[in-house]
């Protein structure tokens, strides 16, 4: 079998460059990869099909063709040219979407893959007038819809062109409206994601959250060539520097790994933690923020928007005197991130990842693979994650709540710790992912293809207009 990933936002590289470094490269971009080496494993032949660069700000990408190392024989990354050569953010690659496609076509000749899968809203824009052209089928995983970020960001009636210029909301709706109504299945990482996002009104007629045939909920996995619970000599360099910097200090310690965004909720925890005396006696607080070894002196160098999240948490740790119990660290890669985590294993510590709501969470199974005892929120992903009782809900806006749970997952961290790594050896693996996908793609190849497709053009907007004005966002 020979299935085609559409991924035309972002990019892909044997040295994963510039991931986490920029917006368009996150971690669908690791899901897809993931995916793809794990279905090469069983034996399918993968294509990842991307977009052509050849731009000197970006060297990575300006081959047509790329592998993974080890994984050349069943596994290829296919650049294809289209909006020029000069890198392109996504929100303006939605002109240049026919032009993808068409190559696309011209590249596989009179030979098209058997099926694929598409990826954001875009990949799935481009799918849909692949079937259009060509009849091929496939399945969408939207990843994150632009319904939400659109309520998210407070899009109004009074600041509606100016956000679909920046956004282009009107194109991505249509367009995800598109993937879901042509997809032969919507492939969602949790029921939770199923039921809330793809009822939301601005796509309501294009699916039927209530249909089970068009959906197909299969979770992501852990990377557990990076993130388990044993240690190896790559990870005693990492172990030495953060022992040098806690300077021996060997009792539990509150992990934070995310992005500084106001809805990762980071100030909960230090909150909570800067209210709790019990909290304190038992644990230190460890802060990873990737590119920062002082934050006190290099905030400078952080987005404004990431200054005005870190500033609270600075204050609330100056004001209650935490300097001395709160360390930061500047972790650089997944291997380092990896290697953080088992060394504060080591000291039975806890991860803390308190979100005002997560979409699925693949942040706290790498922590509980690794082998800390997870604290997470309640709202999203990770009540089904954690819904056998391996790893700890809390409410993300009841700092009681927090507080009480970091405790729990301290004073009862082998408990929490063994089920953790049990929970993801058996659920939460990228072979299980894949095999998932295969399952579901094979099942849709024998089904029936309807080749009349209907694309207007993710252009309109007139359905988002009418949703702001029905819920009067003046």
């Amino acid at each position: 079998m020979h299935v085609i990933f559409l991924n035309p936002q972002g990019n892909f590289d044997q040295n994963d460059s510039y991931w986490t470094e920029h917006s368009d490269f996150g971690g669908q971009l690791v899901y897809v990869k993931e995916i793809c080496i794990a279905l090469s494993k069983m034996g399918v032949k993968v294509d990842i099909v991307t977009r052509y660069v050849d731009d000197p700000n970006w060297p990575p990408f300006s081959k047509e063709i790329g592998y993974y190392k080890g994984h050349e024989d069943k596994l290829r990354i296919i650049r294809i040219r289209c909006g020029g050569p000069k890198f392109l953010n996504k929100e303006r690659l939605w002109e240049h979407l026919d032009e993808y496609t068409d190559n696309i076509i011209s590249f596989y000749g009179g030979t098209l893959p058997d099926f694929a899968t598409a990826h954001y809203g875009d990949g799935g824009y481009s799918a849909v007038l692949l079937k259009k052209k060509t009849g091929l089928g496939f399945t969408f995983t939207g990843h994150s819809l632009g319904a939400q970020k659109l309520d998210k960001l407070g899009m109004n009636l009074e600041n509606f062109y100016k956000m679909d210029r920046q956004y282009h909301f009107t194109k991505r709706i249509v367009a995800e409206r598109l993937s879901m109504t042509y997809a032969s299945r919507i492939i969602t990482s949790t029921s939770q994601e199923r039921c809330e996002q793809y009822s939301h009104p601005l796509y309501r007629k294009a699916v039927d959250v209530n249909d089970d045939s068009k959906f197909s909920v299969i979770p992501p996995g852990v990377n557990t060539r990076i993130f388990n619970a044993e240690n190896d000599k790559e990870d005693k360099t990492f172990h030495r520097a953060i022992n040098e910097k806690i300077q021996g200090n060997r009792i539990p310690y509150i992990i934070i790994s995310s992005r500084l965004d106001d809805k990762k909720n980071i100030l909960g925890v230090v909150r909570a933690y800067a209210l709790s005396k019990e909290l304190q006696t038992n644990a230190n607080l460890s802060i990873f923020i990737r590119g920062l070894n002082d934050p006190y002196s290099d905030i400078h160098k952080l987005p404004e928007a990431e200054q005005r999240i870190l500033r609270p948490i600075l204050d609330i740790i100056d004001k209650n005197n935490l300097m001395e119990k709160v360390f930061f660290f500047n972790v650089k890669s997944q291997k380092e991130l990896a290697a953080a985590y088992k060394y504060f294993a080591g000291l039975g510590s806890v991860f803390a990842l308190t979100a005002l709501y997560e979409p699925f969470g693949l942040a706290p199974i790498e922590a509980a693979a690794c082998g800390l005892s997870v604290v997470a929120t309640k709202n999203g992903g990770p009540s089904e994650v954690f819904k056998d009782g391996s790893g700890i809900l809390v409410d993300p806006l009841d700092d009681k709540d927090i507080s009480e749970g970091l405790l729990k997952g301290i004073k009862e961290y082998q408990h929490f710790s063994t089920l953790g790594i049990q929970r993801v050896k058996a659920k939460y693996t990228w072979k299980n992912t894949a095999e998932a996908y295969l399952e579901v793609i094979q099942q849709c190849v024998k089904e029936p293809s309807v080749r009349e497709v209907k694309t207007p053009g993710p252009n309109s907007s007139g359905r988002v207009r009418k949703y702001l004005t029905e819920n009067r966002l003046k």
